[in-house]
């Protein structure tokens, strides 16, 4: 198992491994992070003495570190994979992170495994195949409301598998591992790490009739998930895992969102501790913050608490893929290389640097990057702004325009500096020592986790002079943990008599404890456990995989096979399915998003019938995507086919570089 059933584990993302000691740092339990490859964010991949030096300042708290070795493999890539999760192992790594179950054929090191997102677990009957197929921590699908997560709890055993859910960060508008676009238009593969985010791009939106029903709408891109108001509903529902997207995302995004969770989930711990089900941190002290976390800090799109709750109408930012930010004020004037601005909140500071934007009179996003700011009047709150680019460039810059602020250079530079102090908490127990004829004292400290260590010093007993001062003077000279990842909660003094001690042998006693301590902890931290399958396979609940299920290699085809499937098609990825297929499958619905809903119309009276749920079409540019309703599980595909020129280079390139991945027909165009 991973967690016990009362844990809570805060898992944040880190791009490298300097993000993921802050992380760390500012309280997360564990941490995800690419290993070398294979990872489902393509230039995400770091090297094996970074993960080892990560691995270790992280198991220094008892945190965890998992790896990512989410992408969908060919054949020829097994056995690189194999060889990676082995180094990943023999680095300490904690878990692999997988989406292939090609990788569970493989002789693999005996490292814990997690379903990744790209798994699309969104039934209970998945994740307990999941859970008995040997998968010790599932990470639900982002589409999922309360109870439809508490059913996926109730079919799986909390003592083998934990639940995880992402909490925070931008939302992929596919269910996670049902989206290929970006093959179909380009080659690359989003189930390999290569996503061209299509779903950010704007579109035309049209009828079956042709007519156009929103002009240049980013439809399928989404506002950033924030859980933070739900986290006691999504605890209750069996939710222990609480995972931040952001591999891609900067230090101070990790920082900042890291610190904010951790407050919120600490509160929860502390309101719980009496009741009947109280519940504790998954890894060691407690974390102390130089700045008060604000999401609206980040890059966000705004937020949405997604399906958690049920639909909503507000889930999408159709208007703009960019952080619109904080308003703060409007423009008062506009001079011929500068303008002015008068803060709403007279306390504001602007800042050389800052970031800010406007929306034009198309909707449309203008970002403002500010070189220099003048203060005019502090009590009115005006600001004159001298922007980096010349004023004549800025479209529809005036007079009563309101202005955000989507980044704060104060803000930026405060999270570049040390920003939050992590502590685990002990007690230090200080006693007179006598080996034989030899006089000395012993230091004992025993830490919050019950790790113990004694060290001991050779020194006469010298009775003191001052009592009083001989006791404040050991206090405070073996109360100095600073340097250290401790902080004392009391020093306890076992003495026949005050005793003159001299301030350098009461450092090296504390220098040889804590140390003995470290030792101590790292020689008893456990490695997470491989769960077993069950035996017999247990059966998958379908007999039939169409090329959804991303079979990419022989190994996965023999994985399925092995748990009862009768017909296995290959990935999309194989370049099998020629024709028109659904290449985004999402709960997000465009129609209901524009009030076109047959549902809502339900009740409007003059409405009821007249509204059908006709396909749309998406139009960008050249390209062009169908979107069909499936109303019976309220869900949209995205449809359309692969582009010639995809078809055309990848059988040039099966001719030049026969490569191997799994198919159920003879390749196209490939030589005998």
């Amino acid at each position: 198992m991973s967690l016990l059933p009362h844990q809570l584990e805060l898992l944040s993302p880190a791009r490298d491994a300097d993000i993921g000691i802050e992380a760390i740092n500012h309280g997360a339990d564990a941490v995800y992070i690419g290993g070398p490859a294979f990872g489902a964010r393509a230039t995400a991949g770091n090297d094996i003495r970074d993960l080892e030096r990560l691995i270790k300042h992280a198991h220094r708290f008892g945190s965890r570190i998992f790896i990512t070795l989410n992408t969908i493999l060919r054949d020829d890539e097994l056995e690189g994979a194999r060889q990676m999760a082995w180094q990943i192992y023999n680095a300490g790594a904690d878990a692999l992170i997988i989406q292939d179950m090609g990788l569970l054929e493989l002789d693999l090191p005996p490292i814990q495994l997690h379903a990744s997102t790209q798994t699309d677990i969104r039934t209970p009957e998945k994740a307990r195949f999941l859970q008995d197929a040997g998968l010790s921590q599932i990470v639900v699908a982002r589409e999922l409301d309360l109870q439809q997560i508490a059913a996926v709890r109730a079919a799986t055993d909390p003592a083998r598998t934990t639940i995880e859910f992402f909490v925070h960060g931008a939302l992929c508008v596919a269910y996670s591992g049902q989206c290929y676009i970006t093959h179909a238009h380009t080659g690359r593969s989003a189930n390999r790490g290569d996503c061209n985010q299509a779903c950010r791009l704007p579109y035309e939106v049209t009828d079956a009739s042709g007519r156009i029903i929103a002009h240049e709408k980013h439809v399928l891109s989404m506002k950033d998930n924030n859980q933070s108001d739900n986290l006691r509903a999504l605890i209750d529902a069996g939710v222990r895992s609480f995972k931040i997207e952001g591999r891609y995302k900067d230090m101070g995004y990790v920082k900042n969102i890291t610190a904010h969770y951790r407050k919120l989930l600490d509160e929860i711990i502390e309101e719980r501790e009496f009741s009947e089900q109280p519940l504790a941190r998954s890894s060691s002290g407690t974390t102390s913050f130089s700045f008060e976390p604000d999401p609206d800090q980040n890059f966000n799109r705004e937020f949405t608490d997604y399906f958690v709750n049920g639909r909503k109408d507000d889930i999408g930012a159709f208007d703009t893929p960019k952080t619109p930010g904080r308003s703060i004020g409007w423009v008062t004037q506009v001079g011929d290389k500068w303008f002015e601005i008068e803060a709403s909140d007279k306390a504001t500071e602007l800042h050389n640097g800052d970031g800010l934007c406007y929306y034009d009179l198309q909707k449309e996003l203008v970002g403002v990057h500010i070189n220099r700011v003048e203060c005019m009047h502090a009590k009115k709150g005006i600001w004159r702004l001298f922007p980096k680019n010349e004023i004549a460039e800025f479209k529809d810059l005036r007079k009563g325009l309101e202005i955000n602020r989507n980044r704060d250079m104060d803000w930026v530079r405060m999270l570049e500096k040390k920003s939050s102090e992590r502590r685990i908490g002990l007690w230090a127990e200080f006693k007179e020592a006598v080996n034989g004829t030899t006089q000395g004292f012993a230091l004992t400290l025993t830490d919050e986790d019950g790790f113990t260590a004694t060290a001991s010093v050779e020194h006469e007993h010298q009775s003191a002079t001052d009592a009083a001062k001989a006791e404040a003077t050991l206090r405070e000279q073996l109360g100095r943990f600073g340097a250290s990842i401790f902080s004392v909660n009391d020093i306890s003094l076992q003495l026949s008599q005050p005793w003159f001690v001299p301030a350098s042998a009461l450092n090296q006693l504390r220098r040889d404890a804590l140390a003995a301590l470290e030792a101590a902890r790292a020689n008893g931290f456990i490695r997470l456990p491989r769960a077993k399958p069950v035996e017999p396979p247990a059966p998958f609940p379908e007999d039939t995989l169409t090329y959804l299920s991303n079979v990419f290699n022989q190994k996965a085809h023999d994985f399925y096979v092995k748990h009862g499937v009768k017909v296995i098609d290959a990935a999309y990825e194989s370049k099998e399915e020629e024709g028109e297929v659904s290449l985004m499958i999402t709960k997000h619905c465009v129609r209901f998003s524009m009030s076109l809903c047959p549902k809502q119309a339900k009740g409007v009276i003059g409405v009821k019938g007249t509204i059908k749920a006709e396909p749309l079409q998406l139009i960008n540019g050249k390209e062009k995507l169908t979107l069909r309703f499936d109303c019976k599980p309220c869900e949209m595909h995205v449809v359309g086919k692969m582009k010639k020129s995809v078809m055309n280079q990848h059988a040039k390139e099966m001719q030049e570089h026969p490569l191997q991945f799994y198919r159920t027909r003879p390749a196209p165009h490939a030589k005998p």
